[in-house]
């Protein structure tokens, strides 16, 4: 990835884009590199005849002496340097007390150089921030222990134990090593965000007229937050094994132990089938007008593995309409509901997937129809009979 995050520089204007001042000193540290690829770097302060061209063919011809964090630099900076991201690190700025050069028209690259060359760690920060809004689907895992103890932020000693025994599994799963934990804590969550890398990437590139290629390790970011009001930890990750991980590593290294987040379910469906209509009704649930179930899965299964989708505006409306009932004996393993919130005039949709799978169209739906989910009994607490909590997990799919 190092090498691949150079070639983002690969015009002078790109580096104009910073002040000449803040480029050499974030340039300086590796003079000798530059040199050994025939580029001389002024003094700091002096900065007659900085190279441009000359760093630019450097940055496009990278090799295995290429400094990694320089190229680490070069990635971050171009990426907070928008005007975006020039408010959130201005923002960051003042609350940390830390001193810009003073120039009243900065460009977002010479903040963004400035706090990388102030606080790194702050850049890489408020960089994986951004990601914490992009997810829309999260897997649920809710603590069997009672009462719920007391959430302590994470030490630094134990962020680096978290990561150490992650990238155990990453390296196992060729993804490498060198994840990050970034904790947001919020006002009624804590928001993790975990950077790490996925399998090696090779792309054909062109240098100087000549096909060759791009070999790389992409990074990805997945998203935990935990409710530490009713002790449930939901995760956005891509795979079975990556929420697996998450879930027993942020157990043990936050709360002592693997199985503090058990892998039970947490929606059931059941009730659209033994309530019926009666499922959707949410008069007590403010900020909800009404709910619609407008598609619903039925799972047959048999050597085919056979799956019936009923689809309407509203599904128990078509069913009265021809005299039938939901199935009595076949798995509901999906369904989406229609909802009107009083905040919006056009409805949107929910769709829960048992076990553990919420989505919805708008991230700030969630404790709105979280609450009606739990009214309505989809949603599986503790404190609920045995057999409902068997239901939802053997209907996850």
């Amino acid at each position: 990835m190092a090498t691949y995050n150079l070639r983002r520089f690969s015009h002078p204007d790109g580096l104009k884009a910073i002040a000449e001042e803040h480029l050499i000193a974030l340039l300086q540290p590796h003079a000798a590199f530059f040199n050994g690829r025939g580029v001389s770097l002024p003094p700091p302060g002096q900065a007659d005849g900085l190279d441009y061209e000359g760093i630019v063919q450097v940055f496009m011809t990278p090799d295995s002496d290429t400094p990694k964090e320089l190229a680490d630099a070069l990635y971050f900076i171009h990426e907070m340097a928008t005007p975006e991201g020039m408010d959130e690190l201005l923002h960051e700025v003042e609350r940390n007390g830390i001193h810009l050069d003073g120039n009243p028209d900065p460009t977002p690259a010479d903040v963004a150089v400035q706090v990388w060359l102030h606080d790194r760690d702050l850049l890489e920060r408020k960089h994986a921030e951004q990601y914490l809004t992009r997810p829309r689907s999260f897997e649920y895992f809710q603590t069997e222990t009672s009462p719920v103890p007391a959430f302590k932020n994470p030490t630094a000693k134990t962020l680096v134990a978290l990561q150490d025994d992650l990238d155990d599994l990453f390296e196992k799963k060729k993804r490498g090593r060198g994840s990050r934990v970034f904790v947001y804590p919020k006002k009624d969550a804590i928001w993790f965000l975990v950077r790490h890398g996925e399998p090696y990437k090779r792309e054909g590139s062109l240098e100087a007229g000549q096909s060759t290629s791009v070999f790389y390790r992409p990074e990805k970011h997945d998203v935990l937050v935990y409710e530490p009001s009713i002790g449930e930890l939901r995760i956005n990750a891509a795979s079975k094994w990556e929420k697996d991980l998450y879930r027993r590593k942020f157990g043990l290294h936050l709360f002592g132990g693997e199985d503090f987040f058990p892998g039970t379910g947490k929606y059931t469906l059941e009730p659209l089938r033994t309530d019926g209509p009666a499922a959707l009704v949410c008069t007590d649930v403010d900020g909800m007008e009404w709910v619609k179930l407008k598609e619903i899965h039925f799972f047959w299964g048999g050597s085919e593995n056979e799956i019936e989708i009923r689809k309407a505006s509203d599904v128990f409306a078509a069913f009265e309409a021809r005299g039938r009932t939901l199935p009595a004996k076949s798995r509901i393993i999906r369904a989406s509901f229609q909802v009107k919130f009083s905040d919006s005039k056009t409805p949107r949709t929910v769709t829960i997937r048992p076990s553990n799978i919420a989505q919805y169209t708008r991230d700030d739906d969630s404790a709105v129809v979280e609450e009606w989910l739990v009214k309505r009994g989809f949603i599986v607490t503790n404190r609920q009979e045995d057999h409902e909590g068997t239901v939802a997990s053997m209907a996850g799919t």
